[in-house]
């Protein structure tokens, strides 16, 4: 006697009661196997849909962003090794002032080393955006280390009314010593 009929057999034997009870506890499984395996995960999605829907969208203007600066970027007129040269000194003398950079080219490997003595790290990052920009050289190495903060003494600062706001100037403002080698756009 195989499995259905003895299944068969047992069923024969339970009462009309007996049978309703089985049949709704099988129904109630089903539905819930249905529910866990069908319906809820497909709920679940539907309703993280917007937020994904959202995440993606910020993702492709992101994206669209990027290309646009990048298609910016190759519309760039190409300069030559002799203009990028001309353009990066005029960054490092305006952007760093003398005092405190000094511009070296070096053999024919097309870079230049600047030399930065106590530059704040602010001036150090506006000035690689310009060098970038306008001598298209893009720092290929650099060695910087934080410069030691002058000892000249700091004003006691006079109370305010809102003693929980602090002012920025008085803040030592980091600075940096070292070198920074710059590659220049290749020979044409």
């Amino acid at each position: 006697m195989n499995f259905s009929e003895q299944l068969k057999a047992r069923w024969a034997t339970l009462e009309t009661r007996e049978r309703r009870m089985v049949a709704v506890a099988v129904t109630l499984v089903a539905l819930a196997l249905l529910w866990w395996i069908a319906l809820a995960p497909a709920l679940r999605t539907l309703a993280a849909a917007p937020a994904e829907h959202a995440r993606l969208d910020a993702q492709l203007q992101q994206m669209a962003t990027l290309q646009n600066r990048a298609k910016a970027l190759q519309s760039q007129p190409r300069l030559n090794r002799d203009d990028a040269m001309r353009a990066l000194e005029t960054s490092v003398r305006e952007g760093l002032g003398n005092g405190n950079a000094q511009l070296m080219t070096t053999g024919g490997d097309g870079a230049a080393t600047v030399t930065l003595r106590s530059v704040p790290a602010n001036t150090v990052a506006q000035w690689l955006a310009q060098a970038r920009g306008n001598a298209h050289a893009v720092p290929r190495e650099a060695h910087l280390t934080r410069a030691p903060v002058a000892s000249t003494p700091t004003p006691t600062p006079t109370p305010t009314p809102s003693a929980g706001n602090k002012d920025a100037s008085s803040a030592p403002q980091v600075r940096w010593d070292g070198t920074v080698v710059m590659a220049l756009p290749a020979a044409r």
